[in-house]
């Protein structure tokens, strides 16, 4: 693959041949606004937010299906494609609820603060779990939308709650079927899809029921890259103060992640784009098995069995009966290791089992 060099505006991005335009302009720190664009993602061209003008190419085009070439001049931000980019997104703020995106208090009121709007306002912005990271409220931003020209038109539809992890609600969805192709592309389950036509269309599952009942394997990533609040997580928390790089425990794997922290608990999970086993993917466990290290019903101080009953103990007693019983033991021994721990913790569990124990009895409780 050879360099290409394209002009937008006045700035001239150096790229790799087989790139989009969009990619070359992030490549070199560009911003083109978009919702249906993801790096890992075939291009799609649906949300039509990325139009630019280049220069010897009839109209507008969409900046992440077409093809860069090298001496490409490309221009951003022409009173055209900004008129059309504002219409675009007037578009696609009518069928999306709109009081988070334009506040006609929002000139008093600090963005993504305390709502001081009227209680008789029930969509308020501090409503909605994506204020302040949802990318549809960023475009708004962007653009300088700041009134509605075309009639509201909302879905009306009934939240889906059948996941045990997180809901789906159609009337925030924009149809920038990031969800649908995650699914298809990344995944390889296909779970949904986009269904119906004109304004009643909406994402579905094969059958249009729950999605509990389908293939859904509530891995997660339908959420993760969800730019809007149309999928949530249930027992969402508020954003993350910090996060912590780590490695996923659940098996061997590798998939690198990041810890969101609140209040030094963990909130949430995010997947490490750059992580080189998964490029930001996670399963299940590894995007949702987390609540267990806040537990209330997680043991803090070790129990011993007397009478038949568990009392309490403190750790030099509960230390000194495990190392009795393992010397008496040794040669009869069989362990099981946890998913829960990780993955350095599992590796000296089958070293002391095999090296001190002497048995080759020794398993791990996660199954792929």
């Amino acid at each position: 693959m050879g360099k290409i060099t394209l002009k937008f505006n006045d700035k001239e991005v150096q790229g790799e041949s087989g790139m989009t335009v969009l990619e070359v302009a992030r490549s070199g720190g560009l911003y083109i606004p978009t919702l249906c664009a993801e790096p890992d993602l075939k291009p799609y061209g649906g949300c039509r937010l990325c139009l630019v003008e280049i220069e010897k190419m009839r109209g507008l085009l969409t900046a992440c299906t077409t093809p860069a070439r090298d001496g490409m001049i490309v221009k951003l931000d022409t009173p055209y494609v900004q008129r059309i980019r504002r219409q675009v997104v007037e578009l696609i703020v009518s069928d999306h609820p709109s009081d988070c995106l334009m506040c006609p208090r929002d000139p008093h009121c600090p963005r993504f603060n305390v709502c001081l709007r009227d209680d008789v306002v029930s969509p308020r912005c501090v409503v909605c779990p994506r204020n302040g990271t949802c990318e549809l409220q960023q475009i708004v931003e962007f653009v300088g939308l700041k009134e509605m020209r075309y009639r509201l038109a909302h879905r009306e539809t009934d939240l889906d709650t059948s996941n045990h992890f997180f809901y789906r609600d159609h009337d925030k969805c924009i149809l920038c079927t990031r969800c649908v192709r995650v699914c298809e592309e990344v995944q390889g389950v296909a779970a949904i899809d986009l269904g119906y036509r004109g304004r009643h269309a909406r994402i579905v599952t094969a059958l249009d029921g729950p999605l509990a009942g389908s293939n859904c394997e509530s891995c997660g990533q339908c959420m993760a890259r969800c730019p809007v609040g149309a999928i949530v997580v249930k027992n969402y928390r508020g954003e993350p103060q910090r996060e912590v790089k780590t490695v996923c425990p659940y098996c061997g794997v590798g998939c690198s992640l990041y810890l969101q922290i609140k209040d030094e608990k963990i909130i949430g999970v995010r997947g490490d784009r750059a992580g080189a086993a998964n490029r930001g993917s996670l399963c299940v466990k590894g995007q949702f098995g987390h609540e267990f290290v806040n537990h209330a019903d997680r043991l803090t101080t070790p129990l011993i069995k007397k009478n038949g009953e568990f009392v309490e103990a403190d750790w030099h007693e509960a230390i000194e009966l495990v190392a009795t019983k393992l010397v008496e033991n040794r040669g009869k021994f069989a362990g099981l290791s946890s998913a829960k721990c990780t993955n350095e913790e599992n590796y000296l569990f089958q070293k002391f089992a095999r090296g001190v124990m002497g048995t080759n009895n020794v398993d791990h409780c996660a199954r792929t």
